[in-house]
């Protein structure tokens, strides 16, 4: 068996300030070895993500007592039978453990996983199984086949993404939850093309993540909206308009889009926010929704809007994003990856250096996210898309507030 210490729900729907109710505690644990098709992985950084408060909070009922954590990056230390994984693999873990085998894995949808989304809500690993052990024998249940939130954790391989060892964990965390969320909405989703308007409420690591998608897919317009003016600063310095969060923001984005965006993402899990979303989004539009709202809350729509103005409203659920695809496919270790990375966190990654030298001399075909026009800022500054961008991955990291920060282990 293996020791760590863990974050532990013991109870859910515990008054705020949790630092007075202490709803969590730090527990000593053991882990049983990986069983068949499992991992053990030292988690080397973990980011805090608002769908571990909606389990705290009660709105996401979870059994109990539970590891909590789903956004994590980590190392594989020992691996069961049966897997693909060998010691010494640096990977993201994704929280949804997708089977591969179900009708919606099988169609390319494995955010929809049956299986994983079973498993998921027993608190239990792809398997069924438990690997936490209490000392009074209890065992905790996992979060999300995750449980990021512990030195160590047994995982299915299945929840498993290989990754680039040179990729520092505090920026591959984010790429568990924070990137697939926000850049899968903008990017398969919505579907954001070359020349779109799109507009994005809620600014956190989600929301920043969705805004720099869709710079790199070519949107002409990005308006962020959020109620938090830095939030809104650090946007603009990504490349979008900020827009201020509140009772005017429909109006300010029909004014600066004549009409409505295009596509527009909201990633706050707030109903009304999200009502102010499908305002926002033009006739012929299509409207995204990444956040999770209350379970039975309701929302109100004009319904006729859908057929008479060909309004499309859409659930996002991982970005509808398959992982072991999109998330070496936008790593700033890839050489083709689409997003704005900055120069400083791929040159850390040696094994493109020389597919990016290579290429250097070659044209390479005008994109969005390379073109070499000038853009201004909020600010007025003209500068080019890449120095617009270059603060991409400061702001996913600053956008997710508490971030990815290392929990246990050494990188």
């Amino acid at each position: 068996m293996t020791a760590t210490r863990a974050a532990v729900l013991v109870e859910s729907g515990r008054p705020a300030p949790y630092a007075a109710s202490r709803p969590l505690e730090i527990a000593e644990l053991r882990l049983d070895p990986p069983g068949h098709g499992e991992l053990l992985v030292r988690i080397g950084a973990a980011g805090l993500c608002h769908s571990d408060l909606s389990v705290i909070n009660g709105s996401r009922p979870r059994p109990l007592p539970m590891a909590l954590g789903h956004e994590a990056a980590g190392e594989v230390v020992e691996t069961g039978p049966g897997t693909e994984f060998a010691p010494g693999d640096h990977v993201v873990l994704a929280f949804v453990p997708a089977c591969g085998h179900c009708e919606r894995c099988v169609a390319g949808r494995p955010a929809l996983c049956g299986p994983g989304a079973q498993a998921n809500g027993a608190g239990t690993l792809l398997g069924g199984g438990r690997r936490f052990r209490a000392p009074d024998g209890t065992r905790p249940h996992h979060h999300l086949g995750v449980s990021a939130f512990s030195e160590y954790t047994v995982v299915s391989s299945r929840s498993a993404v290989r990754i680039d060892r040179d990729l520092p964990f505090d920026v591959a965390a984010l790429f568990g939850c924070a990137v697939l969320t926000g850049a899968g909405a903008a990017l398969h989703s919505a579907a954001v093309s070359p020349g779109d308007t799109v507009a994005v409420f809620g600014l956190g690591g989600v929301g920043l993540s969705a805004v720099l998608a869709a710079k790199a897919a070519g949107a002409s317009t990005v308006l962020a909206v959020d109620v938090v003016a830095s939030k809104r600063d650090l946007a603009g310095r990504l490349g979008a308009r900020p827009v201020a969060g509140g009772p005017d923001a429909v109006e300010a984005i029909r004014d600066l889009t004549s009409g409505g965006a295009e596509k527009v993402i909201d990633t706050t899990g707030v109903v009304a926010v999200l009502e102010q979303a499908y305002a926002a989004t033009r006739p012929g539009g299509t409207t995204v929704t990444v956040g999770l709202p209350a379970p039975g809350a309701p929302l109100t729509l004009p319904a006729l809007s859908l057929v008479a103005e060909e309004r499309t409203l859409r659930g996002s659920y991982l970005g509808s994003c398959v992982p072991r695809r999109d998330v070496p496919a936008s790593s700033p270790c890839t050489a083709t990856a689409p997003f704005p990375w900055t120069p400083s966190s791929a040159a850390a990654c040696p094994s493109t250096r020389s597919t990016r030298a290579s290429t250097a001399s070659t044209p390479a075909r005008p994109s969005a996210s390379s073109s070499p026009s000038p853009e201004r800022t909020a600010s007025g500054e003209d500068v080019s898309g890449e120095e617009l961008l270059e603060v991409g991955l400061e702001g996913l990291v600053a956008g997710a507030q508490i971030g990815a920060r290392p929990v246990g282990g050494q990188q």
